[in-house]
């Protein structure tokens, strides 16, 4: 059954905490719609005591067991790993778009309400989480923690972004993925949620430095996964009914009319045929390129971590 996400008007976000409850909501829905456990394989609970052996790390060493039995003994834990993981949230003005009934989440908020459900995820893993929000640039930058007032000074930028977002700011993603190639520490897991609209810009020049940035991220390697954020009917499919109707790009300003069922073929070749390049550059790189429509809900992207953080588990 899919998590399709309710229409929610901007007070719902206001209340401290409303943003990690959704989360939390949000993820024990999923959870309980799976088979098996996503935590199996890759936990870090503990499983037995051994024997500390002369030279190894003091950081395991159970000082009540030696207090009670004046021997030292390491707790055993199963398969522990220490996955960083950064969400890099587009906050630019074409993410306000909510579709055009305005019944739905914006992009922006619907981007938050992933990244918020993954760090719910991850602070039960026992993962790090990072956060950046941009636009031409890196605008904010949270290093990756574990703890839990971490995470919750993590979602109160997602809930305070959605509260007051900026205005007047246009998307360039290929600088923001050369700054967090550089940023982030080795081997890190990138996520990057955006609608990949750039204004101004020519779209084969765009795939080009879209490619570039790709490689600067590899070189220096991190794992990514991006997710196209979109309104499918409308941005995509052009779905907006028979009758004439005024186009505006939220981030110039320019303002279009026309008659939608003229140019609808035309327009959906050309998106889908510049994101299938966009795709296929990532795809080159060993990148996943997840298509994460506002209408289908959360589940995808969960989703898409959990089998992302269990290939990583096995490296």
């Amino acid at each position: 059954m899919k998590n399709r996400p309710q229409a929610l008007h901007p007070s719902v976000w206001q209340p401290i905490g409303a943003l990690e409850f959704l989360a939390r909501q949000v993820v024990e829905g999923f959870l309980t719609g799976r088979h098996r456990s996503p935590f199996h394989g890759f936990s870090v609970e503990f499983a037995e005591h051994r024997h500390y052996r002369t030279g190894e790390s003091t950081r395991f060493i159970d000082w009540k067991l030696l207090g009670r039995t004046d021997k030292l003994f390491v707790k055993r834990f199963e398969e522990e790993t220490n996955l960083r993981c950064h969400l890099a949230v587009d906050a630019s003005n074409s993410m306000l778009y909510r579709g055009h009934k305005q019944e739905s989440w914006s992009k922006l908020e619907f981007a938050a309400a992933a990244a918020a459900s993954l760090t719910e995820i991850m602070r039960r893993q026992r993962d790090a989480s990072g956060l950046s929000f941009f636009d031409t640039q890196v605008a904010s930058y949270l290093p990756a923690k574990v703890s839990q007032s971490h995470q919750h000074n993590l979602i109160r930028r997602l809930q305070n972004k959605i509260g007051q977002p900026e205005t007047a700011l246009k998307t360039r993603i290929t600088p923001v993925l050369h700054d967090m190639a550089e940023r982030l520490p080795a081997r890190s897991l990138l996520m990057v949620f955006s609608d990949f609209i750039e204004p101004d810009i020519d779209l084969d020049l765009q795939v080009l430095q879209f490619d570039e940035a790709l490689g600067h991220l590899k070189f220096k390697g991190h794992e990514v996964v991006f997710f196209r954020i979109l309104h499918e009917s409308d941005e995509l499919d052009l779905n907006l009914g028979p009758n004439p109707v005024q186009l505006v790009d939220l981030e110039t300003g320019l303002k279009l009319k026309t008659q939608p069922d003229l140019i609808q073929m035309e327009f959906k070749k050309a998106m889908n045929g510049f994101f299938q390049r966009m795709e296929l550059a990532a795809r080159k790189y060993k990148m996943d390129w997840v298509d994460a429509s506002v209408e289908l809900g959360l589940n995808s992207v969960l989703s898409t971590y959990l089998r992302k953080r269990a290939q990583l588990a096995r490296y």
